[in-house]
């Protein structure tokens, strides 16, 4: 059974740098910088949430893993009750999320009681994994200054392989074959828990194989998920945005 982490890891302490905003550190790392997401999609998520005059307890952002939560039947069975709002984009790279929630507006009408933030696999191939963790916790502390009430959890970057390195028999990628920077990502946005506002939670070995492999039943192209793998996201949290909204 998970458990949120508790107090100790407190955000003023995690970075020995000085606190940026996200403009001010996007000058030296581009995982910072806004990244204009004026797509259909995005106009379509102002249109559903002028709609439903910002019903939604729980919003979820992040790239096409959260993106791929729609028709998902955990999504209606057990978040239903939260009232859920779907703010994933394929594709999306950290910056593209700092994007849609400031110059995008994405949450302007929503009055969310907790978020649930994954993002940073598309940043993988051109950011160092200090720059991503940059990235993210930009996001955070916009998320925190928009909606000061809301509390705001921090998932872990979910595993993810090569297809070129799983084994075609059993059609699972060896642990020591999975990408290595999710490891050093999630080792330094852990500390962005402050117990508080803030919690952090690493879900990827639910994922994974008893060796720490990972299977194609799981994610079918060792990135994004298949039915199976969004049943095990949604048992992993689900206990936690019930604390998270209370």
């Amino acid at each position: 059974m998970h458990r949120l982490i508790p107090a100790g890891c407190v955000l003023a302490l995690s970075l020995s740098a000085p606190t940026l905003s996200a403009q001010d550190a996007g000058a030296d790392n581009p995982a910072v910088r806004k990244l204009d997401r004026d797509i259909p999609r995005h106009k379509e998520f102002l249109k559903r949430i002028e709609q439903t005059k910002g019903v939604g307890d729980v919003v979820f952002l992040g790239d096409s893993i959260t993106h791929g939560w729609e028709g998902q039947k955990a999504w209606q069975e057990h978040f239903g009750p939260f009232n859920p709002v779907n703010l994933g984009i394929g594709g999306d790279q950290t910056g593209h999320v700092l994007w849609r929630i400031t110059d995008g507006h994405e949450l302007d009408q929503l009055k969310p009681k907790a978020a649930v933030l994954m993002i940073g696999t598309n940043n993988t191939g051109n950011n160092s994994a200090e720059q991503i963790a940059d990235g993210i916790k930009a996001i955070v502390e916009d998320l925190k200054k928009l909606k000061p009430d809301m509390k705001i959890l921090v998932l872990g970057v979910f595993p993810r392989g090569s297809r070129n390195d799983a084994d075609k028999e059993t059609k699972t990628i060896p642990a020591d074959k999975l990408n290595k920077k999710i490891g050093e990502i999630n080792k330094i946005i852990s500390k962005l828990d402050d117990g508080k506002t803030v919690f952090y939670k690493d879900i990827g070995k639910d994922f994974l194989e008893k060796d720490g492999g990972l299977s194609g039943a799981i994610m079918p192209d060792y990135l994004h998920l298949s039915a199976k793998g969004y049943q095990i996201w949604c048992d992993a949290i689900k206990s936690d945005l019930e604390k998270l909204t209370k």
